[in-house]
């Protein structure tokens, strides 16, 4: 999937910080589904930095192979004016030394905290998967030529590209284009101390695919008479340029020009289809910037003065990744790191190339079909003349039968070929895992690991006692009943009247958190004002809403009570997998800008973190990006994680390690409602349920249903097939506590290498089996034992948390086993058909 970002940096600088930063996350078709604001705090070295590092840049590349040239005018751009005094020796080592510094303070100046929230957002609705277009939003020159992509963020998401946008933008009107081949107008302009003559032949090499008109050293009045005459999909430009006021560019030995004296006719070829600029040629940002106030689809030029041979470098490859069908945001990433292998020689080259984008047009494809190259297969070779096996000849009993001979043959025969094996073995089981991993990433065992996953659970003892720190209120169908029978006003399953009783009661045994698992999407009723000040004013007091969730079903969501403030107000929402079955645990989520649920945390996290906040523990988002609550670190679960593959991770999920309970009902003390209001538990033993304790208060009536499937459904009773929601919440805070608090293990899985290796090292299993042992009946009887072997490793580390492969080396070696037992059969029938041809 293409992913769109654009960052809108807004008013502000480097010195005084950007008070106002805007995320729009999205696709092409729709670029801002998805909006967050933070901010960026000033970074007053940066500046220095640049100027420091341009200077000594264009200092140590101050040779004529570069691609300058452009006589000085008086009209310099004093942004960046290159003072002589910075530079008194030029030094690659300075060089590289100031790059390293400039990588820190850019870092360190996009992962501050005021910028955090826009970085997690980014990552919790990114793919390392993805390809990704990142726009930068800003009018501010010194941003548009500072390196965006040293940013560690880059790193992550090896498929995402950064583009420079101006702040104000639209789409051009456009006539409709009748051909469909590509049109290349390219302008050659004077190459005095400068090679372009490999511009031409890199472009020449497309004539197959595009149809290209060069204009060498063309004098103003041509270069018009081109724009306005002809339809041109790409113009490019090679030679020399810079940036002052305004962008430069030399025609020829005589004119040098700027944009604004191509204005109109831009502007009619922009109509006319222009979608793509390209100036191989130094310091073009002033060219893009005239350019985009045209309202062009995409430009791409060189930040700073670009060496020769880094220039050819750089087109050679762009042009042949994007003519063969990449992206243009790819090809040039791809174009661009290709550069690094002359950044021995040309320090900073992979910095140059950079794409200005306007958000309002699509990037340019090119559509043509690839071209197919012949494919030559290289077969076996068989040689001209077969050279026959030798007599065999047997001395003794010459009586000997010839079906003992025919035995004899093929026994030795197959002594011969057991050296042979080996590289047969590895080769077959490697192949094997191989394209198990590949049906495996897929999704295609997905289901059946799931099983396994919930067998798994099934298994494991269930020897673990209530979570003592809980406290579940439930409301039955007596409940409910009890309600009605006293006449209180009821909407849903909870009145206001006995939520009022429910909370003075419970506040006289001193509850630390009171969790209230019940959609309350109306005000409180005026005859209850004391509720609406209760649920106004304690903070120990949460209560629920449901995110929007038009994927699901659930497009409306339910808004949370009016009376609550958002840092007590939590969504309900559960993770469940395709077959319904909850084994996901969800932490943290951005709602749809239309939701009317804005709450990011879930219930059960925004309980369990509040009780350890009362102890002093708090919890925040580590260096590796994972949520860390004192010195527990919850790994979040990736699309790709053990038996899941592909799924969705948005948000920030974790693997619920359910307690092993006798049931999950009985996860913590319950008691109803009509109990606590009728006083009839003994004052002592409730004051020792509720004190200090977190209260979680939901409904579990049938009448309205809340539940939910587990890995314990398939081999519950029918009573507990499904559990009610307020359980499920109890597990998952119980499930937080108890391994910050407890040490409890959380779900642990192996990285994707391991978990290859694994598969690949039961496939070898499989294969040695076969290879060693004849007998079908002994071959079947070993396998049984390594997969008893197998399933037992898997269950004794699942019982430490770790859920690692089963089914995949369950395959592994069955395949391996029977690929290599048919193998030997096939290669033993040839031999034998051979020797009665030989003997006959």
């Amino acid at each position: 999937m293409n992913r769109l970002i654009v960052l809108s940096l807004g008013q502000g600088n480097l010195h005084e910080g950007f008070p106002g930063v805007t995320a729009y996350i999205g696709s092409a078709e729709n670029p801002y589904q998805t909006k967050f604001t933070a901010s960026l705090p000033s970074a007053p070295e940066i500046p220095e930095l640049y100027r420091n590092w341009q200077s000594l840049y264009s200092a140590f590349f101050h040779r004529p192979c570069l691609r300058v040239g452009v006589e000085e005018t008086e009209e310099s751009d004093d942004t960046f004016e290159i003072e002589d005094a910075y530079v008194t020796n030029v030094s690659e080592v300075d060089l590289k030394d100031l790059c390293e510094q400039l990588y820190d303070s850019i870092n360190l100046w996009l992962n501050s905290a005021e910028f955090r929230k826009i970085e997690q957002q980014l990552r919790t609705h990114l793919k390392p998967s993805e390809e990704i277009r990142f726009i930068i939003e800003t009018n501010d020159n010194l941003l548009r030529r500072l390196p965006w992509h040293l940013w560690s963020f880059f790193d992550d998401y090896p498929h995402a590209e950064v583009g420079l946008s101006a702040s104000e933008y639209k789409q051009p009107h456009k006539f409709p284009k009748l051909k469909k081949s590509k049109r290349i107008l390219a302008i050659l302009g004077n190459s005095e101390e400068i090679d372009i003559s490999q511009d031409r032949i890199f472009l020449e090499q497309l004539s197959t695919d595009a149809e290209i008109q060069f204009l060498v050293e063309p004098k103003l009045e041509n270069l018009n008479d081109q724009l306005w005459q002809q339809s041109w999909d790409i113009l490019f430009f090679a030679g020399h340029s810079c940036t002052q006021e305004k962008g430069r560019l030399q025609l020829n030995q005589k004119d040098t020009i700027t944009l604004d004296q191509l204005k109109y006719g831009l502007k009619q070829a922009i109509s006319r289809g222009l979608r793509l600029a390209i100036f191989n040629s130094c310091d073009g940002l002033g060219l893009a910037q005239q350019l985009q106030e045209l309202h062009i689809g995409q430009v791409i030029v060189m930040r700073e003065p670009v060496p020769n041979v880094v220039a050819q470098e750089f087109l050679k490859h762009f042009l042949a990744e994007f003519s063969q069908g990449q992206s243009l945001y790819t090809a040039l990433r791809s174009a661009r790191e290709r550069l690094q292998g002359l950044e021995g020689e040309y320090p900073c080259a992979t910095w140059l190339p950079v794409i200005c984008q306007n958000p309002g047009e699509l990037p340019m494809v090119w559509h043509t079909e690839r071209r197919t190259e012949p494919v030559y297969k290289v077969g076996s070779l068989v040689a001209g003349s077969v050279t026959k096996q030798p007599t065999a000849r047997y001395f003794g009993n010459d009586t000997l039968s010839r079906t003992a001979k025919q035995n004899q043959f093929v026994r030795h025969r197959f002594r011969v070929a057991a050296t042979r094996r080996l590289p047969i073995l590895l080769a077959t089981s490697v192949l094997v895992a191989a394209s198990l991993m590949g049906v495996r990433h897929l999704g295609m065992l997905q289901p059946w690991e799931l099983h396994s996953y919930d067998h798994l659970m099934q298994l494991r003892a269930a020897d673990e006692k209530p979570d003592a720190r809980l406290l579940i209120v439930t409301i039955n169908e007596a409940d409910i009943q009890y309600q009605i029978q006293k006449k209180m006003n009821m909407r849903w399953s909870l009145s206001d009247q006995a939520l009022s009783q429910l909370l003075q009661k419970l506040e006289k045994y001193q509850p630390a958190i009171i969790g209230l698992d019940i959609y309350r999407d109306f005000p409180v009723d005026p005859n209850y004002p004391q509720l609406g000040e209760v649920l106004l004013q304690d903070k120990r007091i949460f209560t629920v809403c449901k995110v929007s969730a038009p994927n699901d079903g659930a497009p409306d969501g339910v808004p949370p009570p009016p009376e609550v403030s958002k840092e007590r107000l939590a969504f309900s929402d559960f993770v469940a997998d395709a077959d319904r079955v909850l084994r996901r645990q969800a932490v943290q989520l951005t709602p749809p800008v239309q939701s009317p649920c804005a709450a990011e945390y879930a219930f059960s996290f925004q309980l369990a973190q509040q009780y350890l906040k009362n102890s002093g523990i708090k919890w925040d988002i580590n260096q590796e990006k994972n949520l860390q609550i004192g010195n527990t670190v919850f790994k979040r679960l990736q699309s790709h994680t053990s038996g899941y593959q592909g799924v969705d991770a948005s948000g920030y999920q974790i693997l619920l390690n359910y307690r092993s309970v006798p049931s999950l009902a009985n996860i913590a003390q319950t008691v109803s409602l009509k109990e606590i209001l009728n006083d009839e538990i003994v004052p002592e033993l409730l004051q020792k349920s509720v004190k200090n304790r977190i209260v979680l208060i939901g409904v579990t009536a049938p009448s309205s249903p809340d539940d939910w499937e587990t890995p314990y459904t398939a081999k519950a009773p029918d009573e507990e097939k499904q559990i009610s929601g307020v359980f499920l919440q109890a597990q998952m805070v119980s499930h937080i506590l108890s391994a910050v608090l407890d040490g409890r293990p959380l779900m642990w899985w192996w990285s994707g290498w391991v978990e290859a290796l694994w598969i690949w090292g039961w496939a070898l299993v499989g294969g040695i089996l076969t290879w060693r042992i004849l007998q079908p009946l002994h071959i079947g009887l070993a396998i049984v034992t390594a997969l008893l072997i197998l399933f037992t490793i898997c269950f004794g580390i699942f019982t430490q948390a770790g859920w690692i492969p089963l089914v995949p080396p369950t395959l592994a070696l069955v395949s391996c086993a029977v690929v290599l037992k048919i193998l030997p059969k096939h290669h033993a029938s040839n031999s034998k058909k051979r020797w009665n041809s030989q003997n006959e």
